[in-house]
């Protein structure tokens, strides 16, 4: 979702649609996937849990995209999509406004096995699919696409926060106490466990101004979490004017940031 160089570059399927991974790209899928699996009962939301079930993800190899589309079809109508290691603004858009999830083709290497800024093959599949057989998580995801796709650049970086705080890092706030439904938490095993454990960040109610105008970076534990009751909150976010809250968050301006600003030599 940038104009970045990356360093990682997405296989290509063959002429029938297969990508040939490596054993050690497998061995990668493998050891994180184990990884993952072992932290997040009990942390991660049912419906996400659900969503891992109807997947029925392999274990010891990166799942074929005909795979995954199979299941997303018959649950909510989505797919996913083969993309470049980053793709514009507006393709990202417009993927989503066609119920196309985008998916780069390349997983990390060990070196950045904890942490890596671009989103590989684990953190799309692993961290953002099963919550695409939610009906109401896809149509918000879809919403999102529909209105980003419209929008005009300066719009795209403030909804870009309500993605961000949702999607990517959002809590919900049960009745067995709090979980985890945002993909970029749910593909980060040290972030896993400070979403739910660490008495460092601020955990506040989803309101979609608030979100909008809320800063972040990329690069560290967030700050601040945002929670909503559950996916049905964010069906009801779909349907909202969120336009409207756009062009108020740009008045209002955004809020003071709670990190300190990016080392110079990290730019």
């Amino acid at each position: 979702m940038s104009k970045k160089q990356s360093k990682y570059v997405s296989k290509q399927p063959d002429a029938k649609g297969i990508i040939h991974w490596t054993d050690e790209e497998n061995r990668i899928w493998h050891d994180l996937v184990a990884r993952q699996l072992d932290i997040i009962p009990g942390k991660a939301c049912d419906e996400y849990m659900e969503g891992l079930r109807l997947l029925d993800m392999p274990k010891d190899r990166i799942p074929q995209l005909h795979e995954i589309n199979e299941v997303l079809m018959e649950t909510t109508g989505w797919q996913v999509a083969q993309v470049p290691a980053l793709i514009p603004f507006d393709e990202f858009f417009r993927l989503l406004a066609n119920k196309q999830f985008p998916v780069a083709t390349f997983i990390r290497t060990r070196e950045e096995f904890d942490y890596l800024q671009e989103p590989d093959i684990f953190h799309e599949i692993f961290g953002h699919c099963p919550l695409l057989t939610n009906p109401a998580f896809a149509h918000f995801t879809h919403q999102y696409g529909k209105l980003g796709y419209a929008a005009s650049p300066k719009e795209r970086v403030y909804l870009a926060r309500l993605y961000w705080f949702t999607v990517e890092f959002g809590l919900m706030q049960t009745e067995q106490g709090l979980r985890i439904y945002g993909g970029g938490i749910l593909s980060s095993p040290g972030e896993t466990k400070y979403a739910l454990e660490s008495d460092k960040p601020e955990r506040k109610p989803l309101k979609p101004l608030d979100a909008l105008r809320t800063p972040y970076r990329i690069d560290i534990m967030q700050p601040i979490y945002y929670t909503i009751a559950d996916t049905q909150e964010l069906f009801e976010i779909a349907d909202m004017d969120i336009m409207a809250m756009v062009e108020e968050a740009m008045e209002l301006g955004l809020f003071e940031p709670k990190f300190p600003p990016k080392p110079k030599d990290a730019a």
